[in-house]
Order: C-alpha cells, then structure tokens, then sequence
C-alpha cells in the first residue's frame, strides 16, 4: 500500500501560481464511515475470529479435502483477504492524505498489527499447498471446475516451494513484517515533513521538486539547490533505512535460498528473470540512441555548453507556459478514452463525479501520485498532487488508466484480479499513449507538435531510461550490501555510477545531486519495482503499434486483456496480439517508438 506508485519525478507549478478550478477529493466513507465507526470494529473482530476457525477448520488437513471442500476453503481465505484489504487501505489512503497527522499514523499503525496478529494463524495455508503434490492438485482441479479456476493462485504459491522456510519460521516472518513496516512508515514521515527554503520562502517537497520545471532557470537551480542542501542534511537518516531495509532484506532472501536480490520481486510479478535482464540490456544498448540523443538536441534547444541537472525536465524556450484547468484535463483525458473505446471513457468518469479521486497539493500529504484498488467490491482510488502543467494531464491520463484496469479486473475476485507489476502499468501507459495522440492530432501547428513529441519523448525516457538507470542502482546497492554496511558516501556513489551512463554526454551534474536517490519512494517500499515502469511501456508501445497495424477487432482483446487481472501469464495475455516478451526483439520493437520520435524531432531541425 499503495500499490502503483507514480515517481514523483514531474510536478507542476506552484500550488497558487494560478487557478486551477475546484480540485476534487477522497470520499472515504464507501470503505469505511469514519476511524471509529462501528463497521470498523465488527471487520477487526470478524477478521479475527474467522483466521482462528480457518485455523481450526484447516490447518494440517488440506491434504484430505476433496475438491468442493478445497474450493470453499478458497473461498474463505479469499473473503478473509476482502475484509483484511477494505481495513488496509481505508487506514492507509487515509494515512497518505496526511501522513504528518500523529491521528493517522497510529490508526494505520493499529490496525496494521492487529491484522498481522489475526492472519499469523493462516501462514500455514501457502506452506501446506506446496506440501500437496503435483498429481493430487491437478486431479481435484480437473475435478471441479469452479476450484480449477484459481489454479493460477496455486501456481504462484507454488513457485515459492524452493524458497519456503518452516512453519515456525514463516509466522516469526509474519509477525515481523510490522518492523520492517514501521522503517517505511518513518522514510514516509520524514519525506513529508522536509521544508526547503527557496528564494525567501519555504516549501514542500512536491512544489520543490516542481521548480525544476519551472522556465525560469534561476528558480530551478535554486530548487534544485535547495533539494540537495535538504536531502544532505538528512543523509544520514535516509542511508539508515536503506541499510536497515537492505540488510532485512539480505537475511530473509539467504534464510530462504533465494539465488538474487531480485527473485522475490520476479517471483511476484510472475515474470522469468531473463526477460527482465533482456529488458535491462536492451535499453541499457540503447541509452546512445534514445536519452544521449535527445538530451544532445534539447542542449542545443536551450542554447548551453551543458545540461545541468535542472534542465532535465525544463519547459522548452519554443514551448508556451500555461496552466491547464482541472475541468480540462478531465475532458482532455476522457475525450482520449473516448475516441479508442466508449466503454474507457463510461469506465474512467465516476473517478471524478464520486470522491475517486485526490487531486490538490496539501500539507503533508504523500508526494508523486498513485492508484490503489482497495478490494474488488469497493473501488480504486486515485492520488495526484494535481497543480497545472501539461504533464499533470498525462499523470492523470495514466493513473486513470490504473483505475479503470483495477475496475474491470475486480471481477475475478480478490485473489485472482492482482495484476502483477509488469503488467499493472499496461492500462496506465496505453491511456497516457491515447491522450498523446489525441492532443498531437489537434495541435495547431508544427511548433506545438515538437513540444508534444519533445514532451512524451522526455516522459518515456523518464519511464524507460530513468526506471532502468533506478534499477541498475538498486541492484548495485542490494550487491554492495551484501558486503557490509554502506556509508552515505558509498551510496551516493552507487547513484553516481547510473547517473552518467543513463543520461550521456550532454549533462554536467553539481555538487550535492549524488544525494538524489534519498526521496525516491520505490527503494524503500517495493525493491526492485521500478523495472515495471521500463517494462510497461514497452509492452505498450508493442501493444499500440499492434494497434496501428490492425485496429480490427483490437478493442475486444485489450479489453479480455484488461478483465483477466492476474488470472493469466503475460504469455498467454500478449499471444492474441502476436506478442512475446521473451523474444529480445520484442523491447527492440518497444524502444524503436521513442527512436522514432527522436527521429521526427531531428527531422523538423533539418
């Protein structure tokens, strides 16, 4: 929780610089009324009566079920995850509106131990299905075709049996997950509560981080100054919870055998570790031609000797400042649905009209944006940090994109609709592509073409490019960790090592920016998550070009693509479409759009 963040890599301008219309917000009370309603403590004490029947009813006996009792076993395992995730994410999405608020904090803290003492008894439930064997399973599936359905949980739980400790040790994890929680919760306090003093007065860190695309270049560096005189302050702090998190990490991976850092998070993303390293490689082959190419024009553009770091995501000198209206960004975006599928725009709507959606820049509240889908009879919920800029549109266009995927797949229920990582972002990047075509078909002139395209050039290198270069770093960190403890020197210098070769040439980097990995929320929440970002869009841009060839019949499978959430393998869900992502020349296919663009961007200098 959340489950999809948004790197906070692109804010907009500052929160008053001009009126945005009516910012719409949460309306919680669809999970929960208030924290002390009484619905809040009926689901506490019915959650922890019913993990001790399942205790009681199950454990040491699911070898003897047959396959209608095996199902509804499933079944109640399944509606103890829905009342356990509706508690979670009405505490959590609370928590992340404020997380300054001591109210908040201990309320999610509450209840997040006290379901972590109620499920303590169902650790057994994964350890004794991989005790079962191959043969038995495949007979009661064959058996019953209602329990056949969740065979694809099965197979994931399954996946893990090389890695599964003890029973006692698998609840002593259990229990301690809340520790490693708490370290989470503390980067999430801390990062909220940093103020930075620019120019006289004193900021946030969204509207910090906004002044780095501001077209003043004065105000960005001093943004960009700011931040590093902040995250230096509090360096110490921050290569603690890295160390600490790292480390715990190290322990539980070398208790259970786990060959890298890395297989965790590919055994969760049902995804094959070489098509993650294909990926790797093939962007990192084509960084020369992609980041180091755009970044030389953009130099040009901007009349410098060197990019600084504050000219990454700088408004170009060709580009018009405005500020884009909330009420259009609406209409922006659905209007894209709309014009690839009605049913995307009828699916996307209730997000604005019924409290779906958080959109405006408050004290305290979590930086970047996200989509949470809660459980599968509620509905998602969309945070922004909404203030104005044309990529706050595309923000939009691809948290929605989330929305309307978790929407459509919530009904597989709630253990089968969990759409891995790799494939989480393929609504969310296909959305952001629709809205991109859109206002390219509708730009006035040539001019205002080149900053669309320079623009989603920028934002897929921020995808691809960037998310490869945070991965490198990662598995960089995880490595060197292995080794013993990492000073903030040494940390920073694992970030230096990415920085350069990702970016190419064309930049200088000041003094202080080697602190810059200490705001980025995916290394504390989810290690290794970032790959999924770099893999998305090329799935995407795989899955649009696939469009453009044959438009014929396509809504159909992407919307079947979409309803089956984590009910399939990527193999399976891209193999309508004529795809494969374990053909290395599927990402070369991915990454030859952005070439393209570049191409098109050269062309109009000619």
């Amino acid at each position: 929780m959340p489950d999809t963040f948004r790197p906070a890599l692109d804010a907009a301008t500052d929160q008053g610089a001009a009126p945005l219309g009516d910012l719409p917000e949460w309306d919680l009370t669809d999970l929960y009324a208030a924290p002390d309603a009484p619905e809040v403590a009926r689901d506490l004490d019915w959650l922890k009566a019913e993990c001790r029947a399942f205790a009681a009813d199950y454990e040491g006996k699911l070898a003897g079920l047959d396959a209608a009792g095996l199902l509804r076993c499933v079944e109640r395992n399944e509606a103890i995850e829905r009342v356990a995730g509706r508690l979670m994410s009405f505490a959590g999405l609370r928590y992340y509106q404020d997380t300054t608020d001591a109210e908040r904090a201990k309320f999610l803290s509450d209840v997040q131990e006290k379901i972590t003492d109620d499920t303590t008894p169902l650790v057994f439930f994964t350890l004794e299905i991989n005790r079962l064997p191959e043969d038995h399973l495949d007979a009661l599936f064959a058996e019953n075709a209602a329990l056949a359905r969740y065979k694809p949980v099965f197979d994931r739980i399954r996946k893990m049996k090389p890695y599964q400790l003890s029973d006692e040790l698998e609840k002593f994890l259990h229990d301690t997950g809340v520790v490693g929680d708490a370290w989470e919760r503390l980067f999430d306090e801390t990062i909220a509560g940093l103020t930075f003093e620019v120019e006289g007065e004193t900021l946030g860190l969204e509207a910090t981080l906004n002044l780095l695309t501001d077209r003043d270049r004065a105000k960005r560096e001093a943004g960009a100054r700011a931040l590093a005189r902040v995250f230096g302050a509090n360096i110490r702090l921050f290569a603690r919870v890295h160390n600490t998190q790292a480390k715990e990490k190290e322990v539980i991976d070398r208790w259970r055998g786990m060959p890298t850092p890395q297989t965790g998070r590919h055994l969760a993303n049902d995804v094959e570790p070489e098509v993650v390293e294909a990926l790797r490689d093939a962007v990192v082959a084509a960084y020369p031609r992609l980041s180091h190419r755009y970044y030389e024009l953009k130099r040009k553009w901007m009349g410098l000797d060197k990019l600084q770091v504050w000219d990454r995501n700088a408004p170009l000198p060709m580009q018009a400042d405005r500020t884009v209206p909330w009420t259009e960004a609406r209409e922006t975006v659905l209007r894209a649905y709309e014009g690839f599928s009605p049913e995307l725009a009828t699916l996307a709507e209730p997000f604005f009209d019924k409290g779906w959606i958080d959109a405006g820049v408050t004290p305290g509240k979590a930086p970047g944006a996200f989509a949470h889908p809660t459980v599968t009879d509620a509905h998602p919920y969309i945070l922004l940090n909404y203030l104005g800029k044309p990529r706050d549109v595309m923000t939009l266009a691809h948290e929605l994109g989330h929305g309307v995927h978790q929407r459509l797949a919530a009904g597989q229920g709630e253990m089968l609709s969990r759409t891995p990582l790799t494939l989480a972002e393929t609504a969310s990047v296909f959305g952001e592509m629709l809205t991109f075509r859109r206002m390219l078909a509708n730009a006035a002139d040539a001019n205002e073409k080149r900053v669309l395209l320079a623009g989603k050039v920028e934002d897929m290198l921020n995808t691809v490019v960037r998310q490869i270069a945070f991965y490198d770093f990662e598995c960089k960190l995880h490595a060197a960790r292995r080794g013993g403890e990492l000073t903030p020197d040494d940390i920073n210098a694992l970030w230096m090592s990415v920085q350069g070769e990702s970016l190419g040439p064309a930049f200088e980097f000041m003094e202080g920016y080697e602190t810059f990995w200490a705001y980025i929320p995916h290394f504390v929440h989810s290690p290794f998550y970032v790959y999924a970002y770099a893999f998305g869009d090329g799935l995407v841009n795989a899955l649009y070009a696939a469009y453009e060839e044959a438009p014929e019949g396509f809504e159909a499978k992407y919307f079947d693509m979409l309803r089956a959430g984590g009910s399939k393998h990527h193999s399976a869900l891209l193999a309508p479409f004529g795809l494969d992502a374990s053909d290395p020349a599927f990402w070369d296919k991915g990454l030859s759009m952005i070439e393209r663009f570049i191409d098109e961007l050269e062309a109009m200098e000619a």
